[in-house]
Order: C-alpha cells, then structure tokens, then sequence
C-alpha cells in the first residue's frame, strides 16, 4: 500500500525537480554566476606588456595577497597594445637591400678549414665576418667592382645582409689598426662613408705582402685601437653608419697596404662551403681589355637554378695577381654549368664545370672565343701564405 502511494507521488516529484531547475537557469546569466562571492585564486595569463616571474618566493616580512575575485580578475586583465610597424618608424626616403632568402635552397654546407690552400694560386685564408646561423654569404647585387649612388663610386668589397645587432667576426687574427669612424680619410670624420669601422692588419701576410681586413657600417666596435684579436672574435655589431641603403656589413680584403686603393676581391679570399666552388673569368675586348659592366649568367646544368654577377668595373679596384680576373662569383655547388652573356648583339655560351673547394676558371675573347686554359704562372711561384714565426 505504501509502495503505490509513492508511485502516484513519483509523478508530483519529478514535475517540481524541473520547475526548480528551469526558474534556477531562468534567474542566474553567465556573467552573475562569475559574480559569486567565492574567492578564485587565478595565474594570469602572460601578455607583451608583463612580466611574469614564476616559482618566486615571498619575501620574509610580507603577506600573501588575497586572491582576487572573478569579477576583480577581469576588470584587472591588462590591455595589449599594437606595437609600430618598422614602416611606421622610418622615414619614407630610406630604401633597404632585399635580403637574401634564407630558404632551403639558400643553404650552404660548413666552411672549409683555414687557410685552404689546395692549389698554388689559391688563397681562402679568411673566415666568414657573419656566423653560420646568419645570411653570410654577399648580396648578389652589391658586389665587388661594381658602381652605386653615382658613376664614380666603386664598390671596393662585398656587402653581406644580415639583422641589425648581428655580431661582426674578424675573418682571422691579427691586430687592429683602425677602430672608430675616418677610416675613408684617414682622420676622425663623423661623416665618413664607412662609418663605423675596423680594420685587422693579419698574422700572416702574402707574396711578402701584410694583409688586412675591413670591417665597416657597424653600429657599435668593442675592440680597441692596437688589440689583438683571434679569429672570429667579435668585434663589434652589424650596424647603419656611413653611406648605406640599410643594415650591412661591408667587407674588404686590402693586399700590401691599409689604403682605399689596393684592395681585391673578397670572393677570392675567403673559405668556400665544403663541396663548392668559385668561378672566376677574364672576358676582354677586341683590343684584349677587360669588358666593364657586363652582365654575365650562371645557369647550374642540374638545378636550373640562375647566378648573375657583373664584369667589375676596373677603376679603383684590382685583378688578383694570378687570375687578372674582371668577373668572380662564389658560393657555387659543385656541377656543371652554362656561362651566357650578350656581347655587341650577340650571344655567347659556354659550358664550365665548378669543381669543389677551387677557383674554376675561363676566358673569353671576341676573336677566339672561350677558353678553359688557366693564366701562365710568369712569377712560378706558390702563393701560400706567409704566417709570422715570431
């Protein structure tokens, strides 16, 4: 009898359960539930406007802070400002080289160990001024003996694009012979090209000749006038001083003397990545002088892919002593390749193989045409460097 009257109850019960509920969810939104006197002890969330310290004690003497309430914790939520865009900072007139890509195809393999020195006239004795883990290889269309802002400017090195605050390396050790900004006149001028620059007279030296390296644009120096430096030492920081369209650094190789004027390719100096090479050429005139300005097309055989470079421009700048070259271009894989170039409305083509860790070289003559035979050595000598016993 009493299990039947809970059965006509059951009915009654359940029908009063769901009037509760329905006029609980009616009365309570989202937004009051929060509002609930209950203290919630909540991390906030780190933003670009805080700073958030983890696992800190708390000092001896103090009190913990009552956490906050869900209400408190979101009316305290800080505000994430927008940060300017680089556009937004610079004025409109700078214009910046286009860096490099730094994709897959762009890679390049470690450096052949200093000096690399495996034929006679070879001589890679200088290290990247850029570490690895940055673009260190030159801008394709900054290259050495080539003319910018005006005719009569020449480009006595090579620029290599890397971020702003890049260390700088020294290319080898030595000692340094010029830090600060005049290195172009040769006395303390804020308004020099170079800006701020380094220059590293080296330990070793070449056909009885000393060696030095230019280091310039850079926003900071940390070495001092006089100071002894290893290689890859740091010595100052990619910068924007001097006469630039952007943040780089300029690099130069100086051969008998630390002067404007008797620099040489950089290209040829410094250390190729393992397995690749460089090709250098003389392309002359009928009157068998170097063609200026020419630009000349490396198509890789395999790849496809095109390198371009042009014949330097040979007022202020000089040949190596071997190869007299009017064209050099690095940072090739090994393979084959095909040379092309346009000469008084005709086209040439020839096909050169760049073999690793070596300079590949050709010549061209209007006349002849291409030729894969290498300079005759007149001084028969070996060009290895000359290190300083003392």
């Amino acid at each position: 009898m009493r299990m039947n009257r809970f059965l006509i109850l059951l009915p009654v019960l359940f029908f009063l359960f769901f009037v509760f509920i329905f006029a609980a969810c009616g009365h309570f939104s989202p937004t009051q539930i929060l509002n609930l006197n209950t203290k919630i002890a909540v991390q906030p969330t780190p933003t670009q406007n805080m700073t958030v310290f983890l696992d800190t004690p708390t000092p001896a003497g103090t009190s913990t802070p009552e956490p906050l309430t869900a209400e408190e914790l979101l009316k305290n939520q800080p505000t994430i400002k927008s940060q300017p865009t680089m556009e937004a900072i610079l004025p409109q007139s700078i214009t910046f080289p286009t860096p490099l890509p730094t994709n897959a195809v762009d890679w390049r393999p470690p450096l052949y160990e200093i000096p690399w020195a495996p034929g006679p006239h070879d001589h890679f004795y200088f290290l990247r001024p850029i570490a690895v883990n940055e673009v260190n290889w030159p801008l394709p269309d900054y290259r050495y003996g080539g003319t910018f802002f005006a005719p009569d400017i020449v480009h006595t090195g090579i620029d290599i694009v890397a971020p702003r605050g890049t260390p700088v390396l020294a290319a080898e050790a030595g000692r340094v012979v010029w830090a600060g900004t005049g290195l172009y006149f040769g006395v303390y001028n804020p308004e020099d090209p170079y800006g701020m620059a380094v220059v590293i007279e080296h330990e070793f030296g070449y056909k009885n000749n000393p060696l030095f390296t230019v280091y310039a644009h850079m926003d900071e120096i940390k070495i001092n006038l006089g100071e002894s430096v290893k290689a890859h030492q740091q010595i100052g920081i990619l910068g924007n001083t001097g006469f630039t369209t952007g943040p780089h650094l300029h690099f130069e190789v100086r051969v008998g003397d630390n002067n404007f004027f008797q620099t040489r390719n950089p290209e040829l100096w410094i250390a190729p990545p393992q397995g690749w090479g460089i090709a250098a050429a003389r392309i002359m005139n009928l009157a068998y002088g170097p063609i200026e300005k020419l630009d000349v097309k490396l198509t890789s055989l395999s790849t496809k892919k095109v390198y371009q470079a042009r014949t330097y421009t040979m007022r202020g700048i000089n040949s190596d002593d071997y190869y007299q070259e009017n064209f050099a271009l690095s940072d090739l894989s090994a393979g084959y390749y095909q040379v092309s170039f346009d000469y008084q409305e005709q086209n040439y083509v020839h096909t050169i193989e760049i073999k690793p860790g070596v300079v590949t070289y050709f010549s061209f003559h209007p006349d002849t045409g291409f030729s894969d035979d290498l300079p005759i050595d007149k001084e028969e000598s070996s060009f290895t460097p000359d290190f300083d016993t003392n």
